[in-house]
């Protein structure tokens, strides 16, 4: 294998900026998986001037990056010496995408990590501006995003730029690599069966919905060592709470005890909570990797090339851009 290129671009480039001005070679890539991951790279692609085409078995709303919080915080994810890095790559480009949040999903919303002090986080905590250490935890002001509008919106992106999403299933990278000669591989889960990566694992996430009954600010406390965790994010037109973190728990079926917990977990913090009505109930497959995140080149027969970008755990929206950005240079 061909070892991976370091972190990201700068902070605060836009997808794709110094690719065009350096005149990158035209060239087709198949992205394979629809999830953030999948469309976040290939709007990076795109940026630098590529063909791109996405193939997804599930159209975007149905994928596990569709059921996310999703507020931007480096969590259950892995190598540390790189997350930080690919992390921030991605909080200024979400910061700029804020501007636009009917557009983009993107907002800045306060609130409030219990338990979480700065000294305790990796080097990249430094970067967050405005975090403030109260008694309860750490105050900051992050992006949480409406995962439903950004994918809709990623989308947009790759059309616009001339690329297309289609649905495809696919079994072998071949089919891919017999329409392109450069293939990125952006599909979590699925990389179990098709690199085959047994180091790939589910880490199940319980979500329930509720009608918002006045609550402006987010809230987490987590234990990651712990499978069980309380949260709540304000998203338009509802309130989520969490959740749950199953290792090896390949169940998308609702667990109504679990989501009893979560409720209570929740009204504990915030009694209002317990009385607003249920709106519904998700699952989520986080696709953890033993190894943490792959990003490498891998040549195939033929003279293609297949390059991975999975195994993001629970932050897969938090690296999205920083990872994408990786893999591109990879694709060159």
């Amino acid at each position: 294998m061909i070892r991976t290129e370091g972190p990201g671009f700068g902070h605060r480039r836009s997808p794709g900026t110094e690719q065009r001005a350096a005149g990158a070679a035209v060239s087709e890539v198949i992205v394979v998986g629809g999830g953030v991951s999948g469309l976040t790279t290939a709007v990076v692609l795109a940026g630098r001037g590529h063909r791109v085409r996405v193939w997804s078995a599930r159209p975007a709303e149905a994928t596990t990056s569709a059921v996310a919080g999703a507020l931007w915080w480096p969590y259950r994810v892995e190598p540390q010496d790189r997350v930080g890095d690919w992390s921030l790559v991605s909080l200024r480009w979400y910061e700029e995408l804020a501007a636009r949040p009917r557009e983009t999903g993107v907002r800045l919303v306060d609130g409030v990590h219990r338990g979480e002090r700065l000294a305790g986080l990796g080097p990249w905590a430094g970067e967050l501006t405005d975090a403030v250490e109260t008694a309860e935890g750490l105050r900051c002001r992050l992006p949480l995003i409406d995962m439903p509008v950004h994918l809709e919106w990623l989308e947009g992106r790759i059309r616009a730029a001339g690329g297309s999403v289609e649905r495809r299933t696919v079994t072998s990278f071949d089919e891919a690599a017999a329409e392109a000669t450069t293939v990125v591989n952006c599909t979590g889960l699925g990389s179990r069966e098709l690199v085959p990566d047994s180091g790939m694992r589910p880490v199940r996430g319980q979500l329930v919905l509720v009608e918002n009954p006045g609550i402006a600010e987010w809230f987490t406390e987590a234990d990651p060592a712990s499978s069980e965790t309380t949260y709540f994010f304000p998203q338009p037109g509802r309130l989520v709470l969490g959740g749950t973190a199953g290792a090896d728990d390949w169940s998308t079926v609702p667990d109504p005890r679990a989501a009893v917990e979560i409720v209570a977990r929740c009204a504990r913090i915030r009694p209002e909570i317990g009385r607003a009505r249920i709106i519904g109930h998700r699952v989520g497959l986080r696709p953890a990797r033993d190894a943490g995140v792959r990003i490498e080149l891998e040549p195939l027969p033929g003279g293609g090339r297949l390059v991975h970008n999975y195994g993001h755990g629970g932050a897969g929206v938090t690296v999205a851009l920083g990872c994408a950005q990786a893999a591109a240079r990879l694709v060159g």
